[in-house]
């Protein structure tokens, strides 16, 4: 057992079969939360089958081991298990939280869904139903579908697909197929267990090992197959508003420059107070809602910006915000840069007073950078910079092309 421990409640170990655990534990708290990231991500579907992991993830809560899907949920009611998963880029996250005192015996129903999901074919009719309904919704949320069309341009595929999978995967997809996928990739190798709260790393680490004994596999990671396609793209829709989304490359989450560009971020839009809500909306009045984000994973890094307006104004606030963002470089204000480090150091300390936000920080942290942080590290990393070095890091920052997606009756340039 390799195991590796720091003095701020972190703990991560390799179990025998292969996989990474990381626990963090909280003091003073009774619950713990877990996120179980299992390579099955949408990208790692192949390129002609992009819908078999969204099918899955809903599949894997319906039997288990030699219980049915009735059995299995009654079971994980009974411990009070609150649970959902999801799909992401690299994997699905199976995410559980439920009282500390609980945890040994939720352990084993969590487990079999890993080795023994029921994948029952009387199962599929309505996962099939459920995953079609969520792709047809996105047709009621513009503002939702124009980020997917954004990503489906700016990143390179696989990586830019959507993860509620294509209709036609969605609507033939064999059972047979979904338990072929499930086994030769739901694998040891690329899984990570994460814990957070009213846990202990030992127990759960000798728990896991007897659990996962004989489980075995590897599954090669996905690679971009063809250049990210970027440029400006328009749905031509007869609505009354105008959704707009634009993105630019950042840093990835182990660059040196990842903090600032999360400080430089939140100058641009941290709060009603950032330059976007100020310059775009309450100074000119050009949008009912615009923001933007910074998301910056293991291999590639984005900022993406949304805009909501009307026909008449849109490309004026396009404009704008593409100014705003250029304007940038000339460096943030004194009060811009300490309000942008009290956001974010008070994000952080909210995100500690709950046991899933932790469990899910120290799961991506461990993917993306080989470790997971503590709270008190980011904070004092965030503390570490100054306003000086934000500025030279902007006037050195170069945002290039933007990527542009835009949904209403009026096309942008």
């Amino acid at each position: 057992m390799t195991v590796t421990t720091d003095t701020n409640a972190i703990t991560a170990s390799t179990l025998s079969c292969g996989a990474a655990l990381v626990t963090e534990r909280v003091a003073g708290v009774a619950s713990v939360a877990l996120n179980w990231l299992l390579p099955l991500g949408y990208s790692t579907d192949p390129a002609d089958r992009d819908g078999l992991a969204p099918l899955l993830s809903e599949l894997i809560f319906r039997g288990a081991g030699s219980l049915d899907s009735r059995q299995h949920s009654d079971a994980l009611d009974r411990l009070g298990v609150q649970r959902y998963s999801d799909v992401a880029t690299h994997h699905l996250h199976l995410r559980m939280t439920l009282l500390g005192s609980h945890l040994a015996d939720a352990i084993p129903l969590a487990t079999d869904m890993l080795r023994a999901p029921a994948l029952a074919e009387q199962s599929l009719a309505p996962v099939r139903s459920l995953c079609l309904q969520s792709l047809e919704s996105l047709d009621d949320d513009p503002q939702h579908l124009v980020s997917l069309h954004l990503r489906q341009r700016h990143h390179p595929p696989p990586f830019n697909r959507n993860g509620y999978g294509e209709r036609q995967v969605l609507q033939h997809a064999t059972i047979e197929e979904l338990r072929e996928a499930w086994a030769t990739r739901c694998v040891p190798h690329g899984t990570i267990f994460a814990f957070a709260g009213d846990v202990d790393h030992h127990a759960v680490h000798a728990q896991l090992d007897a659990q996962l004994n004989g489980w075995t596999g590897e599954h090669a990671e996905p690679t971009a197959n063809a250049p990210a396609q970027r440029g400006t793209m328009h749905i031509a829709q007869e609505t009354a508003q105008v959704h707009i989304a634009l993105a630019y490359d950042a840093p990835a989450e182990p660059h040196d420059d990842s903090m600032l560009e999360r400080l430089a971020t939140r100058v641009l839009s941290g709060s009603t107070s950032g330059r976007l809500f100020t310059e775009v909306r309450q100074k000119r009045s050009l949008c009912y809602s615009v923001g933007a984000s910074y998301r910056a994973g293991r291999d590639r890094g984005h900022v993406s910006l949304y805009a909501g307006t009307t026909p008449e104004r849109a490309q004026q606030t396009l404009d704008v915000c593409r100014d705003e963002i250029e304007r940038m470089r000339e460096g943030a204000q004194p009060d811009e840069f300490h309000r942008a480090v009290t956001g974010l150091k008070s994000q952080l300390v909210m995100s500690g007073e709950s046991t899933s936000a932790r469990a899910g920080a120290v799961g991506y942290d461990y993917f993306r950078l080989g470790r997971a942080r503590t709270l008190a590290e980011v904070t004092s990393a965030v503390d570490s910079i100054s306003l000086d070095q934000l500025n030279a890091y902007l006037a050195r920052r170069e945002f290039g092309d933007f990527t542009i997606a835009s949904i209403g009756p009026v096309e942008l340039t």
